[in-house]
């Protein structure tokens, strides 16, 4: 028997402390722990349950209690705070950084974030109706607008003088440059300041060649930059290259997390925002579509059995193999929709390269065609006795494999160049062609060579 996680030990005490009504020792257990370890322990008690120890959370410690919500599925996050009255929310918003604040706000209703909105202070709600503005999964919308910046006419002393005096800063590993006009000119490591005299100017010790992004780049495309040159943080500038925000590389973690799972389950027609707690009827509700759209594709490959059918009645135990050809080129383009898709989510396939990754799944295609068909054939061959039955099988388990590895490759490149998410629609197209090619080319094969299959039987 594996031994109890501390998080598990926790859970159960707050169950227990609950059932028994000791509120005061239940809050002092939730006050000792991590805001992330409380979201976890959030998310695996039932619904009353984590209602009354949000509840009784805030009531005592709202910073703690809205942290820890923050680190929640947005859903359950939701779930939690649209029993609040607007002006106690708002009272509890301006306990979270501006981010994680129109983050949570963005979940909410729209009538209720708006009334919130209005209640919360001119600052802050005027900071977060800012990053609202900005399109959802963007730079803008993630970033942090508390940025600390420096102008570039101070020196190495004053500049950490005006760091002393800062508070609450989103963080000062690197101390952005900017001009007059607060366009963002460079950055300057804490490191470097701290090592050079004083007297030094900051335009002199100021890295010049910068990586930025701009407020309205795609989320993953800022979180890839951070990850391809190890930051721990990017710079957000707008269209005039004025600095408005920074990413931490704890919002990229969130972000690469975030597209992963998203890909993943959009992979399997799964709708993004679908997750484990997610309740039966809104998961009925998003999973529906795409298995309706998946029930007209596999008709499609229903009428092309029809079109053979006087074929199966002449040959009964073609219908024991036809299966084995389509699942074996579902399986295979399952395997390289998964390699291209996520090689297209990081950066790694482009346009320039794709030939060449075309022409390595096409290799990988033929050579599992030929060890696999093979097999197959054997296999064929043993249960029902004619080898012409194993060939045809051996024959159309190579072509639907290089169909499989063909057109896993081509169609999500052609939808990423169509703007349309490669994870989302690619399995549908796949699915169908493997089928469809699967059965067209085993019956058609076994059509053709009618005669010989008739002498074997």
């Amino acid at each position: 028997m594996p031994p109890l996680r501390r998080i598990d030990v926790v859970l159960d005490s707050v169950k227990r402390l609950q059932r028994i009504g000791a509120t005061g020792n239940l809050l002092n257990l939730l006050q000792k722990q991590h805001p992330a370890d409380l979201a976890e322990v959030l998310g695996e008690l039932q619904d009353s349950e984590r209602r009354t120890v949000f509840n009784t959370l805030v009531a005592h410690n709202s910073r703690l209690g809205m942290e820890a919500l923050s680190e929640l599925e947005p859903e359950v996050a939701e779930s939690l705070l649209v029993d609040h009255a607007p002006d106690e929310l708002a009272r509890l918003f301006t306990e979270l950084p501006t981010d994680d604040a129109a983050a949570l706000l963005g979940q909410l209703p729209k009538e209720l974030s708006s009334a919130v909105l209005e209640l919360m202070h001119g600052a802050d709600s005027g900071d977060v109706q800012h990053l609202l503005e900005y399109e959802d999964q963007t730079a803008g919308r993630i970033m942090n607008p508390n940025v600390f910046a420096l102008s570039e006419d101070l020196t190495a002393g004053e500049a950490i003088m005006a760091l002393q005096r800062s508070r609450e800063v989103e963080m000062v590993f690197y101390l952005y440059v900017v001009d007059e006009r607060r366009h963002l000119v460079g950055v300057v490591s804490l490191r470097r300041l701290l090592l050079v005299s004083p007297e030094t100017p900051l335009n002199r010790i100021m890295t010049v060649e910068l990586i930025s992004a701009r407020v309205d780049t795609d989320q993953e495309d800022a979180a890839r930059e951070v990850a391809n040159y190890n930051l721990l943080a990017i710079p957000v500038v707008d269209e005039e290259n004025k600095l408005v925000g920074i990413i931490t590389v704890d919002d990229v973690i969130d972000v690469l997390k975030d597209e992963a799972t998203e890909d993943i389950l959009r992979l399997a027609g799964v709708a993004a925002d679908e997750h484990v707690f997610t309740s039966p009827m809104e998961a009925w509700r998003k999973r529906l579509p795409w298995l309706g759209i998946n029930l007209v594709t596999a008709t499609l490959a229903a009428l092309v059995v029809r079109e053979f059918q006087a074929t199966v009645e002449e040959v009964v135990a073609l219908a024991a193999f036809m299966t084995v050809v389509a699942s074996m080129g579902g399986n295979a383009a399952t395997q390289t929709l998964t390699v291209i898709v996520r090689g297209i989510a990081l950066g790694e396939l482009t346009w320039s390269n794709s030939r060449r990754v075309l022409g390595k799944e096409a290799l990988v295609g033929l050579g599992n065609g030929v060890v696999l068909g093979g097999a197959g054939a054997l296999v064929a061959w043993w249960i029902v006795g004619n080898p012409y039955i194993g060939g045809i099988l051996a024959l159309a388990m190579l072509i639907n494999l290089l169909v499989a590895a063909i057109a896993a490759t081509l169609i999500p490149i052609a939808l990423r160049a169509l703007k349309v998410d490669p994870a989302l629609a690619s399995s549908v197209f796949i699915t169908t062609l493997t089928d469809v090619f699967g059965f067209f080319a085993f019956l058609g094969l076994a059509t053709f060579f009618l005669q010989y299959l008739q002498l074997g039987t």
